[in-house]
């Protein structure tokens, strides 16, 4: 994997929806999966030199479908330093119908151990999304003392000033140990995105999403028993089925019928 970003394709405009038309989305979608598990990413993350601004995003089922439905979208992966799969459920189907033995690396198991085995109290850490008591709690419980946090406004990424302060406010805090971007997607791989382009930050940029909550509590993780046999989304359904059923049951099923125009490549690591 090329990890130089003078040497990724020329950067294109991207929307949070794509203007392609209906035809192009239908060709084969190619995902690319990084060979990192949980242990093998974290021996990298822990070596990351902090010379450039990387980016990490972890796909789950509906961030794969989301590919390939919004060609800009699919732009944002192929531009991430790290794709790491999240979704275990995703893992065992494609060992299932394709043989395919794909590792996995769950954004909730990582941000916790990114922040008890690597990051050190004085580290430089960021934290965008969530609330001013989540930031204050991460702090404390990981003695935190250079912990800078920004909580972008609902809807932010419709209004350019809103991304732009965002922006700013990462690159003044460079250079970061860890930047967790904890705003929801496409939100956070968009942010992600422009701080490479951009390149005025150095650090290692963390798409974690939903993690932020279970880190902190405010949403609860499913036992670890139903985790390792792929239905922590029927624990989280079971939490939350206002919130979660269209995601779950309406448009989670659409990822069987894209499987048919999908091809995933393992990654070599570069660790």
């Amino acid at each position: 994997m090329n990890k130089n970003p003078q040497q990724r394709p020329p950067a294109v405009e991207l929307l949070p929806q794509s203007d392609a038309p209906e035809e192009s989305l239908q060709q084969e979608i190619i995902h690319q999966i990084d060979d990192l598990d949980l242990a093998r990413f974290l021996v990298l993350a822990k070596t990351f030199d902090g010379k450039r601004c990387a980016y990490v995003v972890t796909p789950n089922v509906d961030h794969l479908i989301r590919c390939h439905e919004d060609a800009s979208y699919m732009e944002l992966y192929r531009a991430a330093d790290y794709v790491l799969l999240d979704s275990r459920f995703a893992a065992y189907l494609l060992r299932a119908i394709r043989g395919l033995k794909l590792p996995v690396c769950p954004g909730s198991d990582l941000f916790p151990m990114l922040l008890d085995t690597i990051v050190k109290p004085a580290d430089r850490v960021v934290l965008i999304g969530g609330t001013t008591e989540q930031a204050q709690m991460l702090a404390r419980e990981y003695s935190l003392s250079n912990l800078r946090h920004h909580n972008p406004p609902m809807g932010f990424i419709e209004d350019r000033g809103a991304v732009e302060e965002c922006l700013e406010f990462i690159e003044r805090a460079s250079p970061f140990r860890f930047c967790f971007v904890a705003v929801g997607s496409p939100q956070q791989e968009l942010l992600a995105y422009e701080l490479k382009v951009r390149a005025r930050a150095r650090g290692l940029v963390l798409c974690l999403g939903a993690s932020l909550n279970f880190l902190t509590g405010v949403e609860r993780r499913a036992p670890v028993w139903m985790r390792r046999v792929a239905l922590e989304w029927l624990y989280r359904l079971l939490q939350d089925p206002r919130r979660l059923a269209r995601r779950y049951l309406v448009r989670g099923p659409k990822f069987f019928g894209h499987l048919r125009r999908a091809r995933f490549i393992l990654r070599p690591s570069s660790s």
